[in-house]
Order: structure tokens, then C-alpha cells, then sequence
């Protein structure tokens, strides 16, 4: 099969993709990296301050994402898949642009719930709810056990493109490559 032959995604969407992927390791890892300070230091709280600007990032490209997904559709997997596949696709599709959707909205509520909100750049967003403990526990606890299951929805997407590319020989992963 040709490169010219695969229907690809817009390349808009393409781009959007791959920056996501760039922002979602970045959120990861700055929260992975935030142990290493003491707690109060300079550095940590820089590093928090990060985790909030790169999780509204991904919140945005996310909505930037589903439109362009929406208006655009899906191009087709040659040859096609079986079913199960196709559903399971969607299904994993949808579960990831739930966690990137509801991941920095839990967190941006459970900062609300801690009794703060976040400073970005200088200008300071709205607390949505009032300050709760309790409610910041809980959202807190949700937070990290979706955050984990990211890993695991992360990695078999991949694992599904890999499986795709290399076992049963179709375009699937082709039709979101960066390169033409």
C-alpha cells in the first residue's frame, strides 16, 4: 500500500494529537518530578504551578481536538478490522478523551476544594466551589486513581497502533503519522 494511498487524518488533528501526547507526558512527569522537592520550596511549587498551565493546555487542545474530530470524521482502517476491534477502538477513544477532559477539571476543582485556585501567567482563575476537606479528599483520590488509569489507556492505545502496524500489516497507525 502506498503512502498516497492511506487517508490520513487532517493534519491539523495530526499535529494536535502529537502535542497532546507531548503536554500528557509533561503533566505526568511533573507531578512524578514534584516528590523530589521539599514541600514549600521554590522549586516545587514552579513545578505545581506547571502541572496546572499543562493540564489547562490539554483541557483546550482536547475541546480543539473533538471539533476537528467531529467535523472531520474518522478515515477508514485498510483493511478493515474486525468489529470488536472497531469497538474496542472507540471505546478506548472515548475513555481517553473522557480522562482528558475530566482530569483537569477534578484538579482544577480540587484546588477550589483545598481552599485555592490557580495563578497561570499572572491572572488568576475563579474558584468554582467553596473550600471543602472533605470533597478535596475525595476529588483528590479520584484524581490520582483516573490519573493511573491513564497509564494503562495510554499504553494500550499504543500497543494497539504497534499491534496494528506491525502484526496485522493496515494503515491504522499510518493515518496518524506526522510524516507524509
Amino acid at each position: 500500500m502506498s503512502r498516497k494511498s492511506i487517508r490520513r487524518f487532517p493534519r491539523g488533528l495530526i499535529v494536535l494529537h502529537w502535542l497532546t501526547l507531548l503536554l500528557l507526558v509533561a503533566v505526568y512527569a511533573t507531578m512524578e518530578l514534584r516528590g523530589m522537592f521539599p514541600r514549600g520550596s521554590a522549586s516545587r511549587e514552579a513545578i505545581k504551578t506547571a502541572h496546572y498551565f499543562l493540564g489547562i493546555s490539554v483541557f483546550a487542545l482536547t475541546w480543539l481536538r473533538l471539533g476537528l474530530r467531529l467535523a472531520g470524521g474518522t478515515p477508514p482502517i485498510t483493511p478493515r478490522p474486525p468489529r470488536w476491534q472497531s469497538a474496542l477502538a472507540v471505546a478506548v477513544a472515548l475513555a481517553l478523551y473522557g480522562l482528558l477532559l475530566a482530569m483537569p477539571v477534578i484538579g482544577y476543582l480540587l484546588l477550589n476544594a483545598e481552599g485555592t485556585a490557580p495563578s497561570i501567567g499572572g491572572l488568576q482563575l475563579p474558584r468554582l466551589i467553596a473550600e471543602n476537606a472533605a470533597l478535596a479528599e475525595s476529588l483528590e483520590g479520584w484524581h490520582e486513581r483516573i490519573a493511573d488509569a491513564g497509564y494503562w489507556l495510554v499504553g494500550l492505545h499504543a500497543l494497539a497502533a504497534i499491534y496494528h502496524h506491525h502484526v496485522r500489516h493496515d494503515d491504522a497507525l499510518l493515518r496518524m503519522s506526522l510524516r507524509r
